[in-house]
């Protein structure tokens, strides 16, 4: 069965409707994922939850092992993928607790070689010119809006290192850029899930206005908890109703995302990465008879 992920707080796992059956820990050659995977069912479907930075959040925006998530995800069949985030908010009109839904993204991160599976022998180039699936972005509108929330459709979020804030200069200038919403973890999950050819949307909760504006208080730990547990709230009802909406086909776009992308003949592939790369590149691999 193709199933959905869901990245976000631990919290989500208390979604009403979802009933829990199991709980996986997942070896992957790219490390640890963040931590184990809880599954179950949601309308009829199959879901897998992950917290981001681990239970009781252990983990740091730089330490979070990208990689062996989304690879983690993809080998339990997820071909769907909904991201629940914390973000800035970089422009007045979005306040928090707001909802903004990024459709583009503008990479300030350093850690380049962490946010791809390819190399070691194989090289893939994939197309990121829209990096959001739009059809799970809509389907995540549809129900924000459905559950009477301030929704944004559209928007770039920019995605710096971390682990501090903003400085005022930086906020400043990612304001005079244009940027939406500012974080620290999305962009790197978005291109390992299109790598992977799953259907990525994220839902920016905004907790702050980041540390431009004039008349609101700095970012700080204690406004983003405050903010974020009442976006956790308005998140777990946005995804149950969107669970149900996620077609039962991976037939969109990004579920064929490699097959254009792929540069390294097969004859060239090194056996081990692609032993490695078997829940990416297996439908590949049967194509050419192997």
């Amino acid at each position: 069965m193709h199933s959905i992920g869901i990245i976000g707080g631990s919290g989500l796992y208390e979604i009403e409707g979802f009933e829990k059956t199991e709980e996986r820990s997942i070896e992957t050659p790219f490390g640890e994922p963040s931590d184990v995977i809880v599954g179950g069912t949601m309308a009829g479907r199959q879901v897998w939850f992950l917290p981001r930075h681990g239970k009781g959040h252990r983990l740091l925006p730089h330490e979070i092992n990208h990689r062996a998530n989304i690879w983690a995800l993809r080998s339990l069949g997820v071909r769907w993928l909904i991201c629940v985030t914390a973000v800035g908010s970089l422009k007045e009109a979005y306040e928090p607790r707001h909802i903004v839904l990024p459709d583009q993204y503008f990479d300030r991160t350093s850690r380049r070689d962490q946010h791809t599976f390819f190399g070691n022998g194989i090289c893939a180039h994939i197309g990121f010119g829209d990096p959001v699936s739009a059809g799970m972005r809509n389907i995540l509108a549809e129900a924000a809006e459905a559950e009477a929330c301030v929704v944004h459709n559209g928007g770039t979020y920019v995605n710096m290192d971390g682990p501090a804030f903003s400085t005022r200069a930086e906020s400043e200038a990612n304001r005079q850029l244009g940027f939406d919403i500012i974080g620290m973890t999305n962009l790197p999950e978005a291109k390992l899930a299109r790598e992977a050819e799953i259907a990525l949307a994220t839902l920016g909760m905004i907790t702050d206005y980041d540390c431009w504006h004039q008349e609101e208080e700095d970012v700080s730990v204690q406004t983003v908890i405050g903010h974020l547990m009442a976006n956790s709230a308005k998140a777990k009802k946005i995804i149950a109703r969107a669970i149900a909406e996620v077609p039962e086909t991976p037939n969109w776009p990004e579920h064929d995302a490699l097959a254009p992308a792929l540069m390294t003949p097969q004859e060239y592939w090194p056996e081990q990465t692609a032993e490695n790369l078997k829940p990416l590149l297996g439908k590949y691999m049967e194509s050419s008879g192997s």
